[in-house]
């Protein structure tokens, strides 16, 4: 997992004095809402980083043809307890076959660690008074899991007795996607 130092982040995002919606100049790493990503798709330069933040109350299948175009894509957690970022992350991941950057934002809290690695998430932006070194240990609280996820697609009982992949085994190997 990667931690975000939105300070060091290459990502930037587009405003100005009339707003989001600001006339856009396609510069490399920039970080564009939905509406804007909209308005420029059909002029943005092949080749040219861009991500975009994807509200998490829209359907992610919007978003599935350009996909292919984009290098990161923002997931926002409002609340900490709104799940809806998780789904979206996970059909990003499985159903579309994303290889770019998932990240997470918002209210995102060391507690949820474990499941944004399971559902897809490889960066967040921690909330301001969480701890990055806890957010690392976090990541190991569990040595396996039953269930499936993004990483291992099978559960527990359909993996050949000794195949498990612990949390720590994958962290090790890399949590590359």
């Amino acid at each position: 997992m990667k931690f975000i130092d939105t300070v060091r982040d290459p990502w930037r995002t587009i405003t100005g004095e009339d707003g989001p919606m600001v006339t856009l100049t396609p510069a490399p790493n920039s970080l564009l809402t939905l509406a804007q990503w909209h308005g420029v798709r059909n002029t943005w330069p092949a080749g040219m980083t861009v991500g975009v933040q994807f509200p998490n109350d829209a359907d992610i299948e919007d978003l599935a043809d350009d996909l292919p175009r984009l290098a990161l894509v923002v997931l926002h957690f409002p609340k900490w307890v709104d799940g809806r970022a998780y789904s979206q992350a996970r059909l990003l991941r499985s159903r579309y076959r994303y290889a770019g950057e998932v990240r997470a934002t918002g209210e995102v809290v060391v507690d949820m660690m474990p499941l944004l690695q399971r559902t897809g998430f490889d960066a967040v932006v921690l909330r301001a008074d969480q701890s990055i070194e806890i957010a690392e240990r976090a990541l190991n609280f569990f040595p396996g899991h039953y269930q499936a996820d993004v990483h291992e697609h099978r559960p527990l009982f359909k993996r050949p007795a000794g195949e498990e992949t612990t949390n720590r085994e994958f962290n090790q190997a890399g949590s590359a996607i």
